[in-house]
């Protein structure tokens, strides 16, 4: 997905420090774009990368054949990660 193929209609509004905004700056300007062009194209890119981490994942035939056997596994008892998801967390 290119920002040269998208309707333009909505407006996305981000603040940043003198030195962040140098930054992306030169390195729009490294790679012929405009600032909006790179944080775009930057952002469409982390975007689609964040997604299909969640979304999708490949195996060669030995990593399905595990994945499959290890879905039809009887489910067994973990004592000890039962106790660790009932105490609290270092955060609370």
């Amino acid at each position: 997905m290119s920002t040269q193929t998208l309707s333009k209609t909505d407006r996305i509004d981000v603040r940043t420090s003198a030195a962040v905004k140098q930054l992306l700056q030169e390195a729009a300007r490294a790679s012929h774009k405009s600032v909006s062009e790179f944080l775009l194209d930057a952002g469409i890119t982390a975007a689609a990368q964040t997604l299909a981490d969640r979304r999708q994942f490949v195996l060669d035939e030995a990593q399905w054949q595990a994945f499959y056997e290890a879905l039809d596994r009887p489910v067994q008892a973990k004592p000890r990660l039962k106790k660790l998801l009932r105490e609290p967390g270092a955060l609370g």
